[in-house]
């Protein structure tokens, strides 16, 4: 169909899922006079509001006040052993996840007249048609625009005697409904450090299983810093391990080339796999990876150029706040804009404690880019906000082009280190430079101003300055 006839008529989006790359794009859509069709065939809210963000941030929060009873860092204050009501914690965090669900995905429904909401699972007919099987009946949907946001589910390695075990996805363990003595995890990246450090401070015993490294695709020495407070919080961290079988009983064996290890509890997080098998794509052309990503333009069109995806079914990274820029930017494009998602300055957060950020390019990245670069790294104990805190673990490192100075990257591994990232984000989208960004006033006492102390390093001694010392 041409833009001649549909300025003739209203423009008509059906949108495949219902999370936040759907709502983002569907808000956008009707902005843009277009009416919407969205079909979800699960949970309405997709991943972050139901089993993702949400119940593991809470999760997460709950086991750092577990953990400062016991092990803050202050003379004077009693240290306790925390007491966990499991039962309570988890029905607390189900009730916010519902209050969520209702405000900001069922309320947007209910007072957009523009969106006309299915319950059922669509599949491509052609390239101009959905069939949605719901509950009750079959229903055709003819659009002109279609976006492909479906998500992302969690993918589960071919371990022998896995598929035969009550293995936990990160969903279960979001959701258990008890606290295990013995948890095992296999994996070493954002998912598994996670909740590996949540149950660990909740009080159960955690060995972690990974591959290569933890966080193996940051900055190494991210990740073997993280590996050092991990153990000294008595997780077992084996790294270069794959499991080569898996059994239980009463308990999860899992056979290694460490031996057997025992557990009362498995969790498999393993990464995720999109989520486009049954949606007839290879009816009308559209193209994916080895996985089943589907393959996007920089305007987020597919192999069929009315067709959009956009969020965790296709190869974007996989965050909350890059599906729904993605949805936002579909929808600009699908009623006639023209809009590009740019990822050269996206923050991301690993929510452990000390927290992992990054934004831009390490070292290696910008020489293999073919910048001539330099860094510096400044260790926590140089920063006064960690040092009244009395939680010094951790570094700051920034990556700058030579000549330029330019900033090109950053990798905080502290408190609060979501927070400082956003900071160096902001840097590097206007383009700053590290001689600018240590001119800048920053407060004291903030973790953040330790940005302006790494970037001082590139010219001065640090430990030469006084407080505050421009």
């Amino acid at each position: 169909m041409s833009d001649v006839v549909h300025s003739a008529r209203r423009l008509h989006v059906a949108i495949i899922g219902g999370g936040s790359a759907a709502f983002a794009a569907a808000i956008r859509a009707t902005e843009a006079g277009a009416k919407v069709t969205m079909i979800e065939s699960g949970t309405l809210g997709g991943t972050c509001v139901n089993v993702g963000c949400v119940p593991s941030k809470i999760m997460i929060r709950a086991a750092h006040v577990a953990h400062l009873q016991g092990h803050h860092p202050f003379a004077g204050l009693a240290r306790t052993e925390p007491r966990i009501a499991w039962e309570k914690l988890i029905a607390q965090q189900q009730a916010r996840i519902e209050e969520l669900r209702a405000a900001k995905y069922r309320s947007i429904l209910d007072a957009n007249a523009g969106i006309r909401f299915l319950q059922g699972r669509a599949r491509f007919e052609d390239a101009h048609t959905l069939v949605v099987a719901a509950a009750q009946a079959e229903e055709r949907i003819r659009a002109d625009r279609f976006l492909i946001a479906t998500g992302a589910s969690p993918a589960i390695p071919e371990i022998p005697g896995l598929a035969e075990t009550p293995y936990w996805t990160s969903t279960d363990a979001l959701e258990a409904q008890s606290l295990p003595k013995r948890l095992l995890v296999i994996g070493g990246s954002v998912v598994a450090v996670e909740l590996a450090q949540a149950f660990r401070r909740f009080g159960s015993e955690v060995t972690i299983l990974a591959r290569s490294t933890l966080l193996s695709r940051q900055d190494p020495d991210l990740g073997l810093a993280l590996q050092g407070v991990f153990e000294s919080e008595g997780i077992r961290v084996l790294t270069g391990t794959l499991p080569s079988a898996v059994r239980h009983d009463s308990v999860f064996r899992v056979l290694t080339g460490h031996g057997e290890i025992v557990g009362d509890a498995l969790l498999v997080a393993t990464g995720r796999q999109p989520n486009t098998a049954g949606l007839g794509l290879e009816h009308v052309g559209i193209e994916v990876d080895r996985t089943g990503a589907v393959l996007v333009d920089e305007q987020l069109r597919t192999t069929v150029p009315h067709i959009y995806a956009a969020g965790d079914c296709t190869l974007e990274p996989q965050y909350v706040y890059v599906a729904a820029a993605a949805g936002t930017r579909a929808a600009t494009n699908m009623t006639g804009g023209s809009a590009v998602l740019d990822l050269s300055a996206m923050p991301a957060v690993v929510f452990t404690d000390p927290q992992v950020a990054t934004v831009g390019l390490t070292l290696e990245q910008a020489e293999a880019a073919g910048h001539a670069a330099e860094a510096r790294t400044l260790t926590l104990d140089n920063v006064p906000r960690a040092l009244v805190n009395f939680d010094t673990a951790g570094f700051i490192r920034l990556v700058a082009e030579r000549a330029s100075g330019r900033l090109l990257g950053a990798q905080v591994l502290a408190p609060s280190a979501g927070e400082i990232i956003q900071t160096a984000a902001l840097a590097i989208r206007n383009r700053m430079t590290i001689a600018e960004l240590a001119d800048q006033l920053f407060p004291y006492l903030t973790m953040v101003e330790g940005l302006k102390l790494c970037a001082q390093t590139f010219t001065k001694d640090v430990h030469m300055l006084s407080c505050c010392a421009a």
